[in-house]
């Protein structure tokens, strides 16, 4: 069951991340309008409306996810969450985490059904995007700590 406090802040996250939408793509940067990556972005949307403690993992490189084994990305997400049993659906402002690479090393908000938002590289910007086009990578939705 969902409460209508955590229904608040599980709003707050997805107003967060929306009101990010068209932020150019700027590696390790976390700057509303200038520049964020992805790593950045899930925590500034997750900080600012107070459901975490902000954190900064930087510095980290570019690229890290294509020569490592590490899960370095996930062990950021999995500092402030916890990964859903697959026989959960996930609901708004939980994370859908993806695979590039050699590691779970990208991550979007469940904005609804239907789309999620994230910081996209190869979009050069912040999206809002359909589910659907990120399933292929799909490693797993994951549940802020807050909201269990």
């Amino acid at each position: 069951m969902v409460t209508s406090s955590f229904r608040d802040l599980r709003s707050a996250v997805v107003a967060e991340a929306l009101s990010w939408v068209g932020t150019p793509y700027h590696h390790a940067q976390a700057v509303k309008g200038r520049g964020i990556d992805c790593a950045m972005s899930l925590i500034e949307w997750f900080a600012i409306p107070g459901v975490i403690e902000r954190f900064d993992p930087r510095p980290y490189p570019p690229a890290w996810f294509l020569h490592r084994d590490e899960e370095r990305f996930l062990a950021g997400i999995e500092s402030y969450a916890g990964r859903l049993p697959d026989d959960v659906d996930p609901l708004p402002a939980d994370l859908a985490l993806y695979r590039f690479g050699r590691c779970v090393a990208h991550g979007a908000v469940i904005v609804d059904d239907t789309f999620v938002v994230h910081a996209c590289a190869i979009a050069k910007r912040v999206e809002r995007r359909e589910r659907s086009a990120l399933l292929p990578r799909l490693a797993g939705y994951w549940r802020a700590r807050a909201f269990l």
